[in-house]
């Protein structure tokens, strides 16, 4: 597999091979907006890792669990929202690792530094969660 999942290099008839869909079901899925493959000159589709798995997706949802297309635009929506969330949650926990070890080393580099009587010592992560995370 390549390294950049979402690189556009299969052409339709290759994607619905690998997907073991029509081509006509690809564009379907374009035109009911579940998919977004790139464009060539405007004109040929051209699809990614990404997409082939996407797709692989829907087909799952639609045969193996019986769920309609309606259903499955709102869960791939969740499911890109949840992807956001986790994306945005490693890096602000990154920045807290950064923080903590910042201010330990500040810590251990002067043992007579004053301890803060209000706050904290080490840094709390701020989480900032939707005020309704089901609005679709």
């Amino acid at each position: 597999m390549r390294s950049d999942r979402k690189e556009p290099v299969y052409p339709i008839s290759i994607a619905a091979k690998l997907c073991g869909v029509h081509p006509q079901t690809l564009r379907s899925y374009e035109r009911q907006g579940l998919i977004s493959p790139a464009r060539v000159n405007d004109k040929n589709r051209m699809y990614s890792e990404a997409d082939i798995e996407r797709v692989r997706k829907i087909q799952r949802l639609t045969q193996d669990l019986g769920v309609n297309l309606a259903g499955v635009e709102i869960i791939l929506r969740l499911l890109d929202q949840m992807e956001d969330q986790r994306k945005q949650m490693e890096e602000r926990f990154a920045e807290f690792v950064q923080e903590t070890e910042r201010r330990l080393s500040e810590i251990l580099r002067n043992s007579d530094a004053p301890v803060p009587v209000k706050g904290s010592i080490l840094p709390v992560p701020r989480l900032d969660w939707p005020s309704n995370p089901f609005d679709l």
